[in-house]
């Protein structure tokens, strides 16, 4: 890559184009090597050296060390760091040695090891990184579901390196844990690779994963150790060991060489439509990053674009391969996208192309976000936020991995959180990155997953240490409904159907659904059951590897979407609307008279309509209705009640509290991200004047996962920091009254309305004064912040009486946002 200077016209405009917020330099770090480990087999070393690593990294030997003397470690470093070596090292030598000692006394008696990746791609990769190292003794296969079934019995076995995912770990090897009676003997180590995507309710059933792989190893006498690698986060060693259920240590201190990245904050130009009652919109994340791809590959650049959906991925790569057709003949096949749901032909080729440089420019979801090797990038562009600043900061270090200087640009979605963090980038580089966020305790994943331990060996009475204090409560519960048998020597699994069905790793409710074209019966790719009434309803369009298709029906009883081929110039959004009750008050936090509260609420979510929107500029082309079935959801919400009199104090009229509400719920959505390790489609919200079960004007936002994800909880706890950067993200906007860069949400079923934008401003004003006066208050009198808890401590009942009245979006005085969202 060329010098500074001239890394920013690369991305077009020359030197300084409007688009351009603010530039940040990431120094260049010098390397720290640090001598091999006197216990590391001569023949591992060599092998190293021959693929040229001559002498490790700091960092790399220190975790190397803390794993061979038998201590659970986590290596949290940055992108590129080497994180592989740290493990591999350790794994291999143990391989090794146990190999050599096993053929000199002729007993078979060799270790082996179990490497988990959150990806088949990132597996693929890892092994092979391990085939190149060529050590004679280390039989290393890869064991997913595109492996064929005549070689599952030679893995099985033979292999004494085993590369699986957690889904192969939880439907083919934990239930057949007898067939693997040998492997599981011998296991000394098991790697969990890129730990920090283990969040939200996907951490959480990998959490439970792995208390079970612990349980079936200890009862064939294996009590192997834990290595994981993970991307920069806070307090990793305390997330990695709530992840494996054990304390763990932590190495941070990345000594490994990296080129300077410069960085840009990109923010779209206003286009000249108006969107939704008016409000001036910006061209779109997809159109913009589009623009940029094909001017970087166009200039010889190899790029990757980050966006957060499938839909997105193949929209930028399908039209930058149209731009690139007037430029030169050979760039549009030099680009492609990326995604989950491809076939796995589909998805080596792409791969190896990568890999090979034939490919110049790729989009793609976070699935290369992950740590496959592809060596040579220099660039990366990041399609709206993508959720985390562990995450963001991931990404951006995918470009410069051979040393070389690199070019990252973060381009604004039009919504509130980008908008304030495009231009704040104190807050993204300033601030430390997030702690993962996982509950293992969540009753909707505990449950599937004690079923799932019941029916691989008995759970007896010392197994429940290790699932949590909730577990003993869920057994009684899956006795009554009748999963499990209660005996002297501890719980059975007595239901016909596979207890492995019940859980449900990366999806929420129901199976994947099938994308077929019609005609042909072509089986074009999947969608989770939970993304398939807002991107495979009737009319949806739906692109596959640059072709467009739309949606002509989806049977929910054959889980199928029938698409046709088409060239439509529009995309298709769905819209909402939702109610909500409050089942249970966990904690509440008294500040004047603002009442916040955290507990379980029933959420209750219908896809009602889709928008037919321009591509470049979002210009709304129609609305058609849609009969769809509605969804009920139990889940976790932060709500905020406010006191109609001190609202009515504040000058806030009646008839202007539902617009204020609704505004202040909108951007709070947007806005919980920069405190929750969350995406804005995974949460949700309901606003309303008059609540039901509150009695008063109350703002909610949920979780949009079963049993909660942990963002609802950390909007609770970190509320103000939340509401303070809402209220300033809304303040700080150019616009008159809204937009979908402050207070406007794109999947409102109330179609924005009403909406007040400074009555939101207001709103939130008077619940940060109110919290501060509690503040002030408590610690005048050592009260403890005005923190009350939701449960009377004499009876063990909740306080707060619950209503089986409902609040619906429907109506004027409420207002629904996002839903449910699967993650892929």
């Amino acid at each position: 890559m060329a010098a500074h200077d001239s890394l920013i016209p690369l991305l077009g405009g020359g030197p300084a184009p409007e688009q351009l917020l603010h530039v940040r330099e990431i120094p260049p770090r010098a390397a720290d090597h640090a001598p091999w480990p006197a216990w590391a087999h001569p023949d591992v070393v060599g092998a190293f050296a021959a693929r040229g690593v001559h002498e490790p990294w700091r960092h790399q030997v220190e975790g190397a060390a803390s794993a061979h003397a038998g201590t659970h470690t986590i290596i949290a470093t940055g992108t590129a760091s080497g994180k592989s070596l740290a493990y591999q090292l350790p794994v291999l030598d143990e391989i090794h040695r146990s190999e050599l000692n096993s053929r000199a006394t002729l007993a078979p008696s060799g270790s082996v090891a179990l490497y988990l990746a959150p990806t088949k791609a990132l597996a693929a990769d890892q092994l092979s990184s391990i085939t190149a190292l060529k050590l004679p003794t280390v039989r290393a296969e890869t064991y997913d579901g595109d492996t064929e079934t005549g070689a599952r019995r030679w893995i099985r076995d033979h292999a004494n390196l085993v590369l699986a995912n957690p889904d192969m770990l939880h439907h083919g090897i934990l239930p057949n844990h007898t067939w693997w009676a040998r492997f599981f003997r011998r296991l000394k180590y098991v790697v969990i690779d890129e730990a920090h995507s283990y969040r939200g309710v996907f951490g959480s059933h990998v959490a439970n994963l792995v208390r079970r792989l612990r349980r079936v190893c200890a009862n064939y006498g294996a009590h192997p150790v834990f290595i994981g690698a993970s991307a920069t986060s806070a307090d990793p060693a305390a997330s990695f060991g709530r992840l494996i259920g054990t304390d763990a240590r932590a190495v941070t201190e990345d000594s490994s060489p990296h080129g300077s990245t410069t960085v840009a904050f990109w923010e779209p130009q206003l286009t000249g439509p108006k969107g939704e009652n008016g409000a001036p919109t910006r061209r779109t994340v997809i159109a913009e990053t589009s623009d940029l791809l094909a001017n970087l590959v166009s200039a010889q650049v190899r790029t990757i674009a980050f966006v957060r959906s499938r839909r997105g991925a193949e929209s930028i790569a399908q039209t930058s391969r149209r731009m690139l057709e007037d430029v030169h003949p050979s760039l549009p096949h030099r680009i492609a996208a990326y995604r989950s749901g491809y076939l796995p032909e589909e998805r080596r080729a792409l791969e190896t192309d990568l890999r090979s440089g034939e490919l110049l420019g790729v989009a793609s979801t976070s699935a290369l976000e992950l740590g496959i090797d592809i060596a040579g990038l220099d660039a990366v562009l990041v399609a709206g936020w993508p959720g985390t600043r562990a995450s963001l900061l991931q990404q951006i270090g995918r470009a410069g991995r051979s040393g070389q200087d690199a070019l990252a640009a973060f381009v604004a979605s039009d919504d509130p959180l980008d908008t304030y963090l495009v231009h704040h980038p104190e807050a993204v580089f300033d601030l430390g990155v997030e702690a993962t966020v996982f509950d293992p305790s969540n009753p909707y994943v505990l449950g599937p997953h004690l079923c799932a331990a019941a029916a691989e060996l008995p759970l007896t009475h010392e197994d429940l240490g290790l699932f949590g204090p909730r577990s003993e409560h869920l057994l009684g519960t899956l006795v009554e409904q009748g999963f499990l048998r209660r005996r002297p020597t501890g719980w059975f699994w007595t239901h016909p159907e596979s207890a492995a069905s019940m859980v449900q790793l990366r999806a929420v409710g129901g199976g994947p659904v099938s994308l077929v074209e019609a005609g042909s019966g072509t089986l074009l790719g999947t969608m989770g059951s939970a993304q398939s009434h807002y991107q495979a309803h009737p009319g949806a369009v739906y692109v596959h590897q640059g072709r467009s298709y739309v949606v002509e029906e989806l049977d929910e009883e054959e889980h199928c979407a029938v698409v046709s081929r088409a060239h439509p110039d529009y995309y298709t959004q769905a819209r909402d609307i939702t109610r909500i009750e409050v089942i249970d008050r966990d904690e509440s936090r008294l500040w004047g008279g603002v009442l916040a509260s955290f507990g379980d609420v029933q959420v209750t979510t219908q896809v009602v309509s889709f928008q037919r929107k321009a591509f470049s500029s979002n210009e709304i082309l129609g609305e058609e209705p849609l009969e769809l079935a509605a969804r009920n959801l139990f889940t976790k919400s932060v709500w905020f009640e406010i006191s109609p009199e001190l609202l009515e104090a504040e000058g806030i009229l009646a008839e202007e509290i539902p617009g204020a509400l609704h505004a202040a719920e909108h951007a709070a959505i947007g806005m919980l991200p920069l405190v929750a390790s969350s995406d804005r489609w995974d949460i949700g919200g309901v606003s309303t004047a008059l609540h039901a079960d509150t009695g008063q004007p109350t703002i909610f936002v949920y979780d949009g996962h079963p049993g909660g994800a942990g963002f609802a909880e950390r909007g609770f706890e970190a509320a103000q920091t939340w509401l303070t950067a809402t209220r300033d993200a809304i303040e700080a906007c150019e616009c008159e009254s809204g937009c979908p860069s402050c207070v406007q949400s794109p999947k409102c079923g109330n179609r924005n309305n009403p909406l007040s934008k400074g009555g939101a401003v207001a709103v939130l004003s008077l619940i940060l004064q109110q919290a501060a006066a509690a503040d002030s208050t408590a610690a005048g009198t050592g009260s403890g912040s005005g923190t009350r808890t939701g449960l009377d401590p004499g009876s063990g009942t909740d306080t707060v009486s619950t209503s089986t009245s409902t609040s619906t979006s429907t109506s004027s005085s409420s207002s629904s946002s996002s839903s449910s969202s699967s993650r892929t």
